[in-house]
């Protein structure tokens, strides 16, 4: 059985089946955080909100594939993986702080270009300086 999980080809697939996984749960609970409805948004053509989910989905990615180059244990990526999120989570919250003239997710909302590109450079930065750190 060791043979089995020490194959590259069924740890890639591992890595990536879990990674999916996450990215379901991860935009969920962005989804839960925001106040409007991500996928509802993008159909209807919100730019705005497609630029700050968009940054979010590579953020998550971008995290996860730090964990993958340094950790070698499936569980050892998720944990990783979690804890970055979480991060970018914050950042996320300390964005939306540190804007009080006006609120992230109604500007989102209301197809903001301007802010859904912040939010999308926001993500991808702090996804870039967290998978740093794991790694």
């Amino acid at each position: 059985m060791d043979q089995f999980w020490e194959n590259q080809y069924i740890q890639i697939a591992a890595y990536y089946s879990v990674v999916i996984l996450c990215m379901v749960v991860f935009l969920a609970i962005f989804e839960m955080v925001t106040k409007y409805k991500n996928w509802e948004e993008i159909k209807k053509g919100n730019l705005a909100v497609a630029l700050a989910t968009g940054g979010k989905i590579f953020g998550v990615a971008n995290i996860f594939r730090a964990t993958v180059e340094v950790h070698n244990s499936l569980l050892e990526m998720i944990g990783w993986g979690i804890y970055g999120f979480i991060l970018l989570l914050v950042g996320y919250f300390i964005f939306e702080f540190l804007t009080p003239k006006f609120k992230i997710d109604e500007e989102i909302q209301q197809d903001n270009r301007a802010v859904g590109l912040i939010s999308l450079i926001i993500s991808i930065g702090l996804s870039y300086v967290i998978g740093a750190g794991i790694s």
